[in-house]
């Protein structure tokens, strides 16, 4: 619930702090005072357009800070903050903030998080729910109609939901695999032909590096060929360097025993004989390599250009010609296996659909029913409320089959008449400001248990009205506000009788500087404001003691 208002520099309010609390709440003061730039503050930080007119004359900026408190974050709340990347603590309030330059611009935060208006504006419907003489929102917007009488109903208004995206699902996948089969079946021929010279062509991943690589050698090895001719002949033959090293260490060997310099000479005569023969070994494998074989490179190169070819055909890497067969392969398979495929998602489609048609069709009848005792509901409220020629009637229409959706099949609208034999009408085509208002009192009184936002504000619901009727709106308001809070803009003495709480707004001038203020009453503070709308301007005895009936009559 809204526990605390602070207003800086908002039109005539210069700095006002409200501390509010459960229950019902009524906000009094004489005509002009300012009652609706408090709702303009409270409007602007619940996200409406920043109008740079709100900032007081001489002031650079204005702002409105709102608090609110729940044992439990609502879940639309909680959703939105996380979908926002906005994070409370549990049990912490949620303080909105908003400011607005004289010269353009506004800033907008939650829990002094820097967020956009529009997150402000998501917030709202869960936090406060206002109805004023020109409400277009809230019970007066179609849009909510629906969702309102499947929770009057109880209704499964989620299964119905559920089996909706099951249906979407199952059409989309039946439709994904008739569009391939037809692409496939289009392309057969073609993908035979391809899938033939792939075969054919026998591609192996890696093939294309290991083929280049083998050219780039023999490339080299017809270069290098007279050096390695060369060099096989120094190592060749019994006059060869190594033939030489290996007949020295022979000889040494008979002698080295005979002097320690002569052991040491034939270590090193061996190490030598070592490295000159694997010098040998790598020539060979050398030789072998860079082999030059006119007719395997030619076998190379054309096997290199047949790859690249194909490839190029395929717009793709040569590496990934192996896969490309492996899918053209899948695809005619899937050609053959299409049939019974396509059969198989056509009976998961039509049982999806079923299934979503059965659940609409339940949540359909609820809905009727529904509809009747909301009906009736209403029209129990509306006599008291000086309505008693009015009627009320819940419209649940049927859709075609194409906009069918996952809230079900029908749509749901509050229609009124206000007179005898007249038709029937959507609440704000029809009614004036106050029939309105007190048609969405009724309305309100016959949802109760449903909920709704945290905070209600009813704005001069009692216009135009008196006694009688009147004292129906207060106890009306009243009921609706047990157990959780409901703030009034009042003119009606009963109406302000039943708050809980009273806040007078008074307008006060000082030369050229006109403030407008606003002030909790304690229990004479609110006598004496009833006696005054019960009176005028000169307050008399006997409204006194008609204020101190009404206040005792609650």
């Amino acid at each position: 619930m809204l526990t605390q208002l602070a207003i800086r520099n908002i039109v005539l309010i210069e700095a006002l702090d409200l501390a509010f609390t459960r229950g019902l709440g009524v906000l009094t003061g004489e005509t002009g005072a300012g009652k609706s730039i408090l709702l303009d503050a409270l409007g602007l930080v619940l996200g409406n357009r920043a109008e740079t007119g709100l900032v007081r004359a001489g002031a650079d900026k204005a702002g409105v800070t709102a608090t609110f408190e729940f044992a439990e974050l609502p879940a639309a709340v909680r959703d939105a903050l996380a979908e926002a990347d906005v994070e409370i603590e549990p049990g912490e309030p949620l303080i909105l903030r908003r400011t607005v330059k004289a010269d353009g611009g506004s800033k907008a935060f939650v829990n002094d998080q820097p967020v956009g208006a529009a997150l402000l504006r998501e917030l709202a419907p869960a936090l406060v729910e206002l109805h004023g003489q020109h409400d277009d929102r809230g019970l007066v917007n179609p849009r909510g109609h629906r969702a309102l009488l499947d929770r009057y109903a109880g209704a499964d208004a989620g299964g119905v939901e559920a089996a909706w995206r099951g249906w979407r699902e199952a059409e989309a996948e039946l439709a994904q695999a008739r569009a391939e089969i037809e692409q496939a079946r289009a392309d057969q021929d073609l993908l035979v032909a391809y899938l033939a010279e792939l075969t054919a062509l026998q591609p192996e991943e890696g093939e294309e590096e290991q083929l280049a690589g083998a050219r780039a050698d023999m490339q080299k090895g017809e270069k290098l060929s007279g050096d390695l001719d060369e060099l096989r002949t120094l190592w060749d033959g019994s006059d060869s360097a190594l033939a030489k090293l290996r007949g020295a260490a022979r000889r040494l060997d008979r002698i080295a025993p005979e002097h320690a310099l002569l052991a040491e000479a034939l270590a090193a005569l061996d190490r030598a004989v070592i490295e000159a023969g694997e010098a040998e070994e790598k020539l060979e494998a050398a030789a072998r390599a860079l082999e030059f074989d006119p007719a395997e490179l030619d076998r190379i190169e054309t096997r290199l250009f047949e790859l690249r070819a194909v490839a190029r055909k395929h717009r793709c890497e040569v590496d990934e010609l192996p896969a490309k067969m492996r899918k053209m392969r899948a695809q005619l398979d899937a050609i053959e296996a299409g049939d019974a495929h396509i059969g198989e998602l056509e009976q998961a489609e039509r049982a999806a659909h079923e299934l979503y048609r059965a659940r609409a069709e339940a949540l359909h009848a609820a809905r009727v029913a529904a509809a009747l005792r909301l009906d009736a509901a209403v029209a129990n409220e509306l006599a008291p409320l000086k309505l008693d020629s009015a009627r009320f009637r819940t419209a649940v229409s049927e859709l075609p089959e194409e906009r069918w959706g996952a809230h079900g099949m029908d749509s749901v609208e509050f229609l009124i008449a206000t007179n005898p034999g007249a038709d029937f009408a959507p609440l704000n085509k029809i009614a004036s400001g106050g029939e309105l208002s007190r048609f969405i009192l009724a309305l309100k009184v016959a949802l109760a248990e449903q909920g709704g936002a945290a905070t209600v504000i009813f704005d001069e619901i009692d216009r135009g009205v008196g006694g009688a009727v009147a004292s129906a709106i207060g106890e009306r308001l009243s009921r609706l506000a047990q157990g959780g809070q409901l703030l009034a803009v009042t003119h009606s003495p009963q109406v302000a009788a039943r708050g809980q709480t009273h806040y007078v707004i008074a307008k006060s001038s000082e030369g050229t500087v006109t403030r407008t203020s606003v002030h909790l009453l304690d229990e004479a503070g609110r006598q004496e404001e009833i006696a005054r709308m019960l009176s005028g301007a000169e307050i008399t005895s006997e409204a006194r003691a008609q204020a101190d009936r009404l206040l005792e009559g609650v």
